[in-house]
């Protein structure tokens, strides 16, 4: 964290207006800024300085938004925002898929944006102390991933194998959108990502043990066409 209380957050855009409205917005709320007006600058900046947070635009000049990100992470865990005004659905989840944190597309609302920025660097200084965490949970639900034990109101959840695989990855990215394909991937197997309906019947089963209403889902929610999101923290 940068000596700025709230830290040191990197705008990778090529729109001179866009950054000075998002520079003038995030320093009134304590923020320290650096701008990129490309990608390889932000590359460079990333790299070479004490970054928090990067919000990243996918439409550079001299690349696609989409490498920058893969060569980000190729180096580093850095928080990452995408901020685009490409709004289909295979952009959002390839973004997250690359190593994304959140997906924001333009025109955005300012408070919004500022929320998100709150929520991902609060996630990530919770990681920070969380790597090897084992335990998670929310309430009554507590997820042991080194016992692999699931114990809700006092009792013991049973889970299948391929329930305890799913629950278990979306506790490593806890509060934060794991797509569809990433699960399947890692769960199922490279030639299952088309199998969604696998995923599908794993998350309802999930939160009829876990006590999630399926028709307004809180713990285990659905980010419609991305992926799914596990409201659950590091005990």
């Amino acid at each position: 964290m940068s000596d700025k209380e709230g830290g040191c957050i990197l705008i990778v855009d090529d729109e001179q207006q866009i950054r000075r409205f998002l520079r003038i917005s995030l320093a009134s709320q304590g923020y320290e800024v650096i701008e990129a007006g490309s990608g390889e600058q932000a590359l460079a900046t990333a790299f070479t300085r004490s970054v928090d947070l990067v919000l990243l635009d996918l439409g550079l000049p001299d690349m696609d938004g989409q490498e920058v990100l893969l060569a980000i992470r190729e180096q580093s865990d850095v928080p990452v925002i995408v901020v685009s005004v490409r709004e289909r659905e295979e952009d959002k989840v390839t973004a997250l898929d690359h190593g994304a944190n959140d997906y924001v597309t333009k025109p955005f609302g300012i408070q919004e944006l500022l929320a998100r920025v709150r929520a991902v660097l609060r996630h990530a200084q919770q990681a920070k102390g969380e790597r090897r965490a084992k335990r998670y949970g929310r309430g009554a639900l507590t997820i042991d991933l080194g016992l692999r034990r699931t114990i809700l109101n006092g009792e013991e959840v049973h889970l299948t194998r391929k329930e305890f695989a799913v629950i278990e990855r979306l506790c490593r990215y806890a509060g934060r959108i794991v797509t569809q394909n990433q699960l399947l991937k890692e769960v199922w197997g490279p030639t299952h990502v088309d199998d969604t309906h696998y995923l599908r019947i794993v998350v309802s089963r999930l939160r009829q043990k876990l006590g999630d209403d399926p028709q307004a889902p809180f713990l285990l929610q659905t980010e419609a066409g991305l992926g799914y999101r596990l409201q659950v923290e590091a005990l």
